[in-house]
C-alpha cells in the first residue's frame, strides 16, 4: 500500500510495518538474536543479518517509518540523537570539509560541532540565521553542508528556512535540520526542501520517556552512505528498543496535537504573569519570528522556556513550589518536564559560551506534556505566586 497517500495519523500507526505480517503478528516481534542463520547467499556484507548492521526487520520497519512521516525517501534509526546527528553531519562533511553551523544549538551539537571537528580535520563558521546577507561571505571553496534546527534549544529561534533552502541549492550545500522539537506533525524539512532530517527520536518520536535512539531521513542516496558509515562506526539501535519507538511512534499525532494546545495555553498564562520577563514560544505574537513560525508550521509545538525578573533565585524557588512538572532533562514525552538548561542540556558549555547563546542561569524550559491544560497552568501559577 502506498501510505504516502494518506494523512499523518494514519501514517504513524501502519507506515513501514511489514506485509505481510510477520507470523500474522499485529505488533512487530523483537527480533532478540545477535546471529542470524548464513545459508551462503551471495551478496554484499550490508546485507547479511547482524544487529550492528542496522537491518534486522525491527530496524527497516522504523526506517521506512520516519521516512513516511518525513516525507522522504529512506530513513534509518541510531543508538541515540547524537549518533544520528553525529553520523550525518560526517557523511556530508566528508574529507576536510567546511560546515555554515546556526549559532544557536542543542548543547550536545554545539559541543562536538566547536570541540570536535577540529580534531579530525574539519572546520565551520557559525552564521547568523535571521541574516541571509552574512552568510555568501562565509562560504569557502571546502564549504559543503549547512546545519540548523528547526526550532532552536532552548530559545525557540525559528530561521528563515526558506532562504536557508534556496542559498544552499544555489552553492550545491547539503541541508541538514535537526527536527526534534517540530516533529514531523508540526514540520517535514524534505518536502519545504532540506536533504536530511535528523532526531533525536528520544524526544517526541518516542513520547514515553523509556529509551534513547535517533533518527535520519532523506533520499536514498544519502541514507545509503549515512548507513555504511553507521555500520562502521556502529551505533546501531538494539531491537528491544526498536519495539518501544514503533509503538511510542504510534501515538504521535495524538500527543503532539496535545502538547500544541496546552503549550500554548501555559505560554499565554506566562506572559500575563508579573515577575516574568520573557517567554520564548513561537506561538506567541510577540515572538520575533511569529508569522514565520504561522507560515512554516502546523502547531507551535510543545516546547517554551521563560526567564524571570528575580533571576536565578527566583527560577530556583519556582523549581521548589512545581508539584505537576518532573525536574528532569530530557523532553518531548507524555509528562511535562521542566530544567534549568545552563546545569543540563547545555552544562557541558562554558559560562562564556552560554552567555553568548542566550542561556542564562535563571533560564527554565518547559517540555509540556499532555496533563489537562488547565491543571498544568494552575501549578505554574501557584508556583509564581509565591
Amino acid at each position: 500500500m502506498n501510505w504516502s497517500t494518506r494523512s499523518l495519523a494514519t501514517r504513524v500507526i501502519h507506515a513501514g510495518d511489514p506485509r505481510p505480517r510477520i507470523a500474522g503478528a499485529l505488533t512487530i516481534p523483537i527480533f532478540q538474536s545477535s546471529v542470524f542463520e548464513h545459508r551462503g547467499e551471495e551478496g554484499v556484507y550490508e546485507d547479511v543479518r547482524y544487529p550492528r548492521l542496522n537491518n534486522l526487520p525491527n530496524h527497516e520497519a522504523l526506517g521506512r517509518k520516519v521516512a513516511a512521516l518525513e516525507e522522504a525517501e529512506a530513513g534509518l534509526v541510531a543508538a541515540s540523537g547524537m549518533a544520528a546527528i553525529t553520523t550525518a553531519l560526517l557523511a556530508a562533511l566528508g574529507q576536510g570539509g567546511h560546515l555554515l553551523v546556526q549559532g544557536q544549538l542543542y548543547g550536545g551539537t554545539h559541543m562536538f560541532v566547536t570541540h570536535t571537528l577540529a580534531s579530525l580535520g574539519l572546520s565551520y563558521d557559525v552564521i547568523d540565521v535571521q541574516d541571509p546577507s552574512s552568510w555568501a561571505g562565509l562560504i569557502r571553496p571546502t564549504t559543503r553542508a549547512i546545519y540548523v534546527e528547526s526550532l532552536t534549544n532552548p530559545l525557540l529561534e525559528v530561521a528563515d528556512h526558506g532562504a536557508i533552502v534556496r542559498f544552499a541549492t544555489e552553492r550545491s550545500l547539503v541541508t541538514i535540520i535537526d527536527n526534534t522539537f517540530a516533529s514531523p506533525i508540526n514540520f517535514r524539512p524534505v518536502a519545504f526542501g532540506y536533504d536530511l532530517v535528523v532526531h533525536s527520536a528520544t524526544k517526541y518520536l518516542n513520547g514515553h520517556n523509556d529509551l534513547v535512539a535517533g533518527a535520519v531521513a532523506g533520499s536514498a542516496e544519502w541514507l545509503r552512505k549515512i548507513l555504511l558509515l553507521q555500520n562502521e562506526l556502529g551505533g546501531s539501535l538494539d531491537p528491544h528498543a526498536c519495539y518501544l519507538l514503533n509503538r511510542g511512534l504510534k501515538t504521535l499525532a495524538l500527543r503532539v496535537q496535545q502538547q500544541n494546545i496546552n503549550a500554548l495555553e501555559l505560554a499565554r498564562s506566562l506572559a500575563r504573569r508579573e515577575g516574568v520577563r520573557v517567554v520564548h514560544y513561537p506561538g506567541l505574537e510577540a515572538h520575533p519570528q511569529h508569522a514565520r513560525a504561522r507560515e512554516l508550521f502546523d502547531g507551535f509545538g510543545g516546547m517554551l522556556s521563560f526567564e524571570l525578573e528575580g533571576g536565578l533565585d527566583a527560577a530556583r524557588r519556582v523549581l521548589s513550589r512545581l508539584e505537576i512538572p518532573v525536574q528532569g532533562p530530557s523532553l518531548g514525552g507524555v509528562e511535562t518536564l521542566i530544567t534549568r538548561p545552563a546545569v543540563t542540556s547545555h552544562a557541558g558549555l562554558s559560562e562564556n559560551e552560554r552567555r553568548r547563546l542566550g542561556v542564562t542561569d535563571g533560564l527554565l524550559r518547559v517540555s509540556v506534556g499532555v496533563e489537562s491544560a488547565a491543571d498544568i497552568v494552575g501549578d505554574f501559577e501557584q508556583a509564581l505566586s509565591g
